[in-house]
């Protein structure tokens, strides 16, 4: 059987049943690469007015209940925090994708949106599709991706070499 015609067959039926999970990979991996340049996908950090925190829990707590958008009444609303002592905020994320950023010195609320990069990072490892998608769809699509990287490469460089060799028969294995 020729290597060449197994190659292509290979390379286009692997092409068509990874087509919609590598598309789902690229497109939020390229959103993920910019989410720090996209609003939209992470809102920027704000600046606080002290490096040192000295707010407690339950101040975080209740300058984050001022939050209408994040619906934070308890703890259990929160999914975590993300304190960042360099820029003097704490970045309180509610399990409803909202985002509330405090001021670590004074408790003051900085800024309140949306954030999107969580949703589209399980997407982009195929999480928020199912819990088994990651492993059982979204990894072999990416094996299979390198396959079709490794085929690819063997069907551009095939022609290229035996036409290398015949028109310098000198190179080729004798």
């Amino acid at each position: 059987m020729n290597l060449t015609r197994t190659n292509r067959k290979l390379h286009s039926w692997v092409a068509i049943l990874t087509a919609l999970p590598v598309f789902v990979v690229l497109a939020t991996g390229l959103l993920l690469q910019l989410k720090k340049q996209l609003r939209w996908v992470q809102p920027p950090t704000a600046k606080g007015s002290a490096s040192v925190p000295t707010v407690s829990f339950d101040a975080i707590l209740k300058a984050a209940n001022t939050a209408p958008d994040a619906k934070i009444v308890t703890w259990a609303d929160i999914d975590r925090l993300d304190v960042r002592p360099g820029q003097g905020v704490v970045k309180v994320r509610a399990i409803n994708g909202w985002e509330v950023q405090i001021d670590t010195a004074t408790g003051a609320v900085l800024q309140t949106a949306f954030r999107r990069s969580d949703f589209i990072e399980a997407m982009h490892d195929g999480s928020f599709f199912h819990e088994h998608a990651k492993l059982w769809i979204f990894l072999p699509s990416g094996l299979l991706l390198l396959l079709l990287w490794l085929t690819g490469i063997y069907l551009w460089l095939a022609p290229r070499l035996t036409r290398l060799l015949r028109t310098r028969p000198h190179l080729s294995p004798s």
